[in-house]
């Protein structure tokens, strides 16, 4: 196990750096100079600037050194959590994350477990009815889920809840009520997807022979999927579920944006447009830890659910 965890950690250090890099060098692989436009998110138009003025801003941002001692200056600061300072903002990167992770965390965290809950209940009742026009309609269902663009779902549910029924507010920050529409917009795609694999991995482990022995047993069809199928079905969605973090990140990006949310999201979106390099280098490095982070607990998680899973052999394997 403790080779296991040395592997993992030496992973996500590979995977941080290269998350940290690749950002770093599709800026200077833009088709534009990679100094006007960090200038340009500081407010500088460099055509208005004389030579003596651009060299100074350069000087001010620390663009005038070379491409890879700047490289590194923001790499060892990244290390020691410093990714520097906000060039549209004027304020530290870590600050303006701390601000805006709160809001983006707990939306996140309650789409998830909504998200969990629903794509569970539809994948456990499309394989437990026996009412075939329902079976249909639930199997079917998370096709449209994950086919509908969230975006769309977000202004569905604006309009008719917000602007018809009146019911919650449509846009903003603030109570409970604020969080609704935001949280169902952007659980229904991970419920979708979660339903999706959970409900062929159902219908696989249900003609496996020891749930055969088991309802031979005398056990319910209930019982039998509650507490011998699930548990082995839901093997194949621990695989999917680290990368429904991806989607999460995404989904946060638009969600925030549509509902007008200040979270991290909306920071990503907001940096990307005026091309704040170190805001955006911060999120992606964060969004890279979320992600290991998310793999190594499912990983670890695994043995728990099928003992005959060992991290050990895995190792020895490798």
């Amino acid at each position: 196990m403790i080779r296991y965890l040395a592997g993992r950690l030496a992973q996500a250090v590979v995977v941080l750096w290269a998350a940290f890099t690749v950002t770093f060098v599709v800026l200077y692989l833009l088709p534009s100079d990679p100094v006007s436009i960090q200038l340009s998110a500081a407010g500088i138009e460099t055509d208005s600037l004389t030579t003596q003025q651009l060299d100074a801003a350069k000087a001010r941002y620390g663009l005038d050194r070379p491409v890879l001692d700047q490289y590194w200056t923001l790499l060892t600061g990244a290390i020691h959590g410093d990714f520097g300072t906000s060039i549209a903002k004027h304020v530290p990167v870590a600050q303006l994350i701390g601000d805006r992770i709160g809001g983006t965390l707990i939306l996140s965290a309650i789409a998830g477990l909504l998200a969990v809950l629903l794509g569970t209940g539809v994948a456990y009742l499309a394989a437990f009815v026996r009412v075939r026009p329902l079976q249909v309609l639930l199997d079917r269902l998370p096709a449209l889920g994950v086919a509908v663009p969230t975006f769309l779902v977000g202004l569905a549910l604006i309009q008719y809840f917000s602007f018809e029924l009146g019911w919650l507010p449509s846009a903003g920050t603030g109570d409970w009520r604020h969080l609704v529409l935001p949280v169902i917009t952007m659980a229904l795609p991970a419920a979708a997807q979660l339903a999706q694999v959970l409900g062929r991995s159902f219908q696989d482990t249900l003609r496996e022979q020891y749930i055969v022995t088991a309802r031979a047993k005398g056990l319910s069809r209930g019982q039998v999927q509650l507490r011998h199928a699930l548990r082995n079905a839901a093997l194949p969605t621990l695989t999917i579920a680290g990368l429904l973090i991806g989607v999460t990140v995404t989904s946060s990006i638009v969600v925030e944006t549509v509902f007008n949310r200040n979270g991290i999201g909306r920071l990503a979106q907001e940096s990307v447009l005026v091309k704040d390099v170190p805001v955006v280098q911060a999120i992606v490095v964060l969004a890279a830890a979320g992600f290991v982070l998310v793999n190594l607990l499912i990983d670890l998680l695994y043995p728990l659910l099928d003992p005959r899973i060992t991290h050990s052999a895995t190792a020895e394997g490798d």
